[in-house]
């Protein structure tokens, strides 16, 4: 059986390639690796007044 180079996929290569293969625990280990990678961003506290506002405007942006 061949080796998988992971690092050589994109993150949505390397999706894909768990969602098709779910047995392959080192796949689903490298996605994790690389979302848990990633700096986080706050978009709100809880006790903003304009909470809602934040969140809203979150969401479009992603969108």
């Amino acid at each position: 059986m061949s080796q998988v180079n992971y690092d050589a996929m994109s993150d949505g290569e390397l999706k894909q390639y768990f969602l098709q293969n779910r047995q392959d625990q080192a796949a689903l280990q490298a996605y994790l690796d690389r979302l848990n990678q990633r700096p986080r961003t706050i978009i709100v506290s809880p006790g903003d007044l304009d909470f809602n506002e934040k969140i809203q405007a979150a969401i479009r942006e992603k969108l």
